[in-house]
Order: structure tokens, then C-alpha cells, then sequence
């Protein structure tokens, strides 16, 4: 696929190659080379503490329910989350436990141990310093779509089904099976035995969560739902199991660094589960980022972010925690909250560090339904509903990658439903690619060198490429989830430059949904910037698949021809808007 504007000399983000030091430099550096100063630290404690907060109550959920005691979680949120701000590429990147790793952590455990579990943490972290530098994080960028809304909203179904045994209170004769299906039937052949304090602090702390979401979005709503849980458990002496009762409370203080137990069997026998570790770990800290960089229009560095998530994991693992990712949620808490930089993550472990320190004892009383109605609220957050349903009425292609991936890591292995998922994405598109071949419009997959005296040549505009309001940018050939990441960058950082910004897909006969996703992080971008956004020349089958993912009015505008859209731009009667195939005109 190529990808050309006008004019060309302008088309270059830059011609100088970037150094070593340049691309692994923290952006912690760059934010103090740019200038900082008490304005700053004060909007970045202010932050920093808000999501430590946040954090607090989810860093022991997530613990807990990967079948680790509460404060592993702690461990992990304080060193992981301060490592991953210190030596990353993403400047508001909060590291810290992740939902996205329950599954992977508590299956870890069971099958090896908790020293076990440490080890994998460790190597996985190894494992994501070597990719960093050997520049791996671009490549993790491929993966379409479909696959990452797969792979989350199974993650969420799996979570949801692990957190019903606290939610309910129920008591169960044996150990409670790790599979979904035999795991539901156990529980629901022990659902005599629930508790219904048990499950009225549940229903309580997911109403709290949610009303204050909808009256006060700027409020701790999970702290608070926790907080008033844990006061009612106390109160009323309620009879349910609290984190004091099956772990004996939070550690007051961060234990000494240690290695793990090492072993050459050992090494071999958590090989797969730390492999698991990196590439969920390379996959969500990368998919965190980029929210970051949609919320803020920053630029994360990709493999500087897998290097720092590497180091955060073994700091994690020498102090006795899990596996550390980015995490989406309180990134964009952080980002809300008014961080200016990375400052703001490594305060928000000294915050979390402080809270061990201060509140401990009273984390006994912490009821494990309140924590678990918490993860409950997480999991409806994590599954991409609206996504989902989208990707559904897509296409079939797309609707068999997801499903493929959603079920099969429900069912079967997360791993393995994102190896799955991948190759048919690419089996899929090879066989779009043998469908749409000189097809749509005459339009080749690669676009032919042409002669110079070709009459279908379009004449070159000096007028046009001289103009400092208008960028026009032409796409040729497939944009499929292969280009999708690339295209994506060159497109939102060069939007910036004028006030006006043309993509014409006229040379483009196919796009995926991983380019139509790429397309809608620029259309939203350029909206928050003032930028009007006209995509021009578009099939009405690109089009539809573009209508479908979002890439709308007002976010986006489409015209037929570059020249009937510049004209609209500098003040022409405004052309009439195009519908295709039954959906709304533009």
C-alpha cells in the first residue's frame, strides 16, 4: 500500500534517523528537557493521588482473584507501576495488576505455584526487554481488530464468571473448577449455600459504583463503594468473609527484593506461562497507550514501552508481585485527572506505598463481595460491547475472527485465541485479496507504474500543493490491518499542519476493520483539534465499511472528488452530501 500527499516534499514526518538514545530515552527526560516546574508537580500529585485511589481497592481485587493474597497486588502496583512510569515511552502510561491477567495468573498458579508464578513473571519480563529493543512493539501493532476485541471480551466473560462465588457468598465442598463450564455447574449446585449478606453488600457496592459514575464522574466510586462496604461490615458485624478472615490483612511494608526459585526444570515447566505473560503484557500495555495517545494526541514510543514494562515486571517479581501491563482504565483516569507526565504514575505508587503503610489494618474489614462486585463493574467495562456488536454486523469475516477469538478464549486458551484469531485474520484477508483483484472500480490491489504520458495521469497541481490550509493525502491499494498502524501514525501526526485535511480513497479497492478503526482515531483527533477531515473518492463499499466503524458526520465529511472538497473548504456552494447502499448520507 502507498500513501502520498501533496505536496511530496511536505510528506516527510521527518528525514532525521532517530539514535538509539533517542528512541529508548524515558519520556520522563523528555518532559523535564521541555520544562518542569511546581505548576506541574503540584497537577501531577494531584493525579498521581487520584489514581492511586483508584487503584487501592482494584490492586487487591485483582490479586485476590488471580489467587494471590491482596497484597502481591499492592506489590505490584507500587514497583511495577513506578518502574513502567520511570522508563517509559508513553507519558501517561499507570502501570499496575490488570483484569486481563486474571485468567492467565490464576491458571499460573494453580498449575506451578506461587514461586512458580514469580519465576514466569520474571522471564516474561526478560522476554519483553529483549523484544523492546529488538524492536518488536511495531509489529505487535498488526494485530487486527477484531482479534483484540475478541480476546478482551472473553477475558471479561472469564472474570465475571470467577468473581459469582464471592459475589454470592456461596460455599463450595470442593475447590472450584478453573473451566467455565464445570465452574458454573458447581456453582450453581452450591447456590443453596449463598450468603445474602453477602450478596446485598454486592448489590450495594455496584449501585454505589454506578450512581456516583452517573452524578459525581469525578468522585472515587470504587473507593467509596469498598469504603462504605467495609464500614457495614464492621457496623453490623455482618457474617461474610472479609480479607481479614481468609488472608489475615495487607502487609504494613514492601518485603526485601529476592529471586525467585530457580531451576532449569523449573525455567522449562513456566516457559509457556511466561511467554503467555509477555505477549498479553506487550498487547494491553500498547492497546493503553494508544488510548493515551487518542485522549491526549501525544505519541507513545512503542518499544521504549515494552522495555519499561520489561524492567517493571522483574522489579515486580524480585519484590514478591505479579505481572505488571499498562493499564487502560487508569491511564485514562490519569489523563482526566490532569497529569502532565510521567511524574504523576511514580507518585501514585508513592501514594500506594503510603496507603500500605497508613490504612492496612483497616483493609481487614474489607469485605471480598464488595471487592468482587468491583470486578464485576470492571468486566461489563472491559467487554467492548458496542465493538463487538459492530464487528458483528460487519462482515463475515470479521464476525468469524472475533467469535473465533472470543470463544476460544473462553473455552479453550487466551494464548490460543489470539494465535488462532491472527492467522485468520490473514487467511481471510489473503482470500478478500483474490476476490477484490481488479474488481472494485478497476482498482489494482498495488498500484502499477504508469508512463508519463498516460491520459489517465492527473496533472500535477502546484496551486494545491502550495496551499497552507489544505493537506491532501492519497491512499493506493489495500488498507488492511497490515498498513492499518502505519497509515494511522503518518495520518494523525501530519493532520496537525493545516485546517484542513483531504484523504482520498479513490486507489483504495478494500479496507478491513482494523483500517476503518485507524481511520475513526483520526477523524476523532482531527474533530478535537479544529481540523475539518473530507474523505473523498471513497467505493460505496469502502464507504459503508467506514459508515459502520463511526467514521461519520460530524466527525468526518465525504465528497466524491479532492477538487469538489477543496472547494468546499475555501468557501464553494457546499456539494451535496453521499449516501451508499440504505445508510445515512453523510
Amino acid at each position: 500500500m502507498d500513501i502520498a500527499s501533496e505536496p511530496v516534499s511536505r510528506s516527510r514526518v521527518g528525514t532525521h534517523q532517530p539514535t538509539f538514545a533517542e528512541l529508548y530515552s524515558p519520556k520522563l527526560l523528555t518532559v523535564l528537557r521541555e520544562g518542569y516546574g511546581l505548576a506541574d508537580l503540584r497537577a501531577d500529585a494531584m493525579s498521581g493521588l487520584t489514581v492511586a485511589i483508584v487503584a487501592l481497592p482494584l490492586s487487591m481485587a485483582i490479586a485476590i482473584a488471580s489467587g494471590v493474597a491482596p497484597g502481591r497486588g499492592l506489590y505490584t502496583a507500587v514497583v511495577g507501576g513506578f518502574l513502567v512510569s520511570l522508563l517509559g515511552g508513553s507519558r501517561f502510561q499507570i502501570g499496575g495488576p490488570a483484569g486481563a491477567f486474571i485468567v492467565l495468573v490464576s491458571l499460573t498458579v494453580d498449575r506451578q505455584g506461587v514461586d512458580g508464578l514469580i519465576l514466569a513473571t520474571l522471564m516474561a519480563g526478560a522476554m519483553l526487554v529483549v523484544a523492546g529493543y529488538l524492536r518488536l512493539g511495531t509489529y505487535i501493532k498488526f494485530i487486527p481488530y477484531p482479534v483484540t476485541v475478541g480476546f478482551t471480551a472473553g477475558i471479561a466473560v472469564i472474570i465475571f464468571a470467577s468473581q459469582l462465588k464471592d459475589l454470592l457468598g456461596i460455599t463450595l465442598a470442593g475447590k472450584e473448577p478453573g473451566e467455565l463450564i464445570p465452574k458454573l455447574a458447581a456453582l450453581a449446585h452450591g447456590l443453596p449455600t449463598a450468603n445474602a449478606a453477602a450478596v446485598a453488600l454486592a448489590v450495594l457496592s455496584i449501585a454505589i459504583i454506578i450512581v456516583i459514575k452517573e452524578w459525581r464522574p469525578t468522585w472515587p466510586g470504587i473507593l467509596i463503594a469498598v469504603a462504605v462496604a467495609a464500614f457495614m461490615t464492621w457496623a453490623f458485624n455482618l457474617p461474610v468473609e472479609t480479607i481479614g478472615t481468609r488472608f489475615g490483612g495487607i502487609p504494613r511494608e514492601l518485603p526485601l527484593p529476592v529471586l525467585p526459585v530457580f531451576s532449569l526444570a523449573k525455567v522449562q515447566a513456566v516457559l509457556p506461562d511466561a511467554i503467555a505473560f509477555a505477549l498479553l503484557g506487550a498487547i494491553e500495555s500498547l492497546l493503553s497507550a494508544v488510548v493515551a495517545d487518542g485522549m491526549t494526541g501525544r505519541r507513545h514510543r512503542s518499544n521504549c514501552e515494552l522495555v519499561a514494562q520489561g524492567f517493571a515486571n522483574i522489579g515486580s517479581a524480585l519484590f514478591g508481585g505479579i505481572c505488571v501491563t499498562g493499564t487502560i482504565a487508569r491511564t485514562a483516569t490519569n489523563v482526566r485527572a490532569g497529569a502532565r507526565g510521567p511524574v504523576s504514575g511514580m507518585l501514585h505508587s508513592l501514594f500506594l506505598l503510603s496507603f500500605m503503610l497508613i490504612a492496612a489494618p483497616l483493609a481487614s474489614y474489607i469485605p471480598l463481595a464488595a471487592l468482587a462486585a468491583v470486578l464485576v463493574v470492571v468486566a461489563w467495562n472491559m467487554a467492548e460491547k458496542r465493538e463487538f456488536a459492530t464487528l458483528i454486523r460487519s462482515s463475515w469475516g470479521d464476525a468469524l475472527v472475533l467469535l473465533a477469538t472470543f470463544l476460544l478464549t473462553i473455552f479453550r486458551d487466551l494464548t490460543e485465541g489470539i494465535l488462532v484469531g491472527f492467522a485468520l485474520g490473514a487467511v481471510i484477508f489473503i482470500h478478500r485479496m483474490a476476490q477484490m483483484t481488479g474488481v472494485e472500480d478497476g482498482n489494482p490491489l498495488a498500484a502499477e507504474d504508469r508512463s508519463d504520458f498516460d491520459a489517465a495521469r492527473v496533472p500535477y497541481n502546484s496551486q494545491l500543493s502550495a496551499d497552507k490550509d489544505v493537506l491532501v493525502y492519497r491512499i493506493t491499494g489495500a488498507f488492511f490491518f497490515g498498513a492499518a498502524s502505519t497509515v494511522g501514525t503518518v495520518l494523525d501526526s501530519i493532520a496537525d499542519r493545516r485546517k484542513a485535511f483531504v484523504v482520498d480513497f479513490s486507489a483504495v479497492p478494500f479496507l478491513d476493520s482494523t483500517a476503518a478503526n485507524a481511520m475513526g482515531r483520526v477523524a476523532a483527533k482531527t474533530r478535537r483539534r479544529g481540523i475539518k477531515l473530507f474523505i473523498t473518492g471513497a467505493s460505496p463499499k469502502v464507504r459503508r465499511e467506514l459508515l459502520t466503524h463511526g467514521v461519520r458526520p460530524p466527525l468526518v465529511r465525504y465528497r466524491e472528488t479532492i477538487e469538489r472538497a477543496v472547494a468546499d473548504i475555501k468557501g464553494g456552494e457546499p456539494a451535496p452530501e453521499l449516501a451508499t447502499d440504505g445508510l445515512p448520507a453523510s
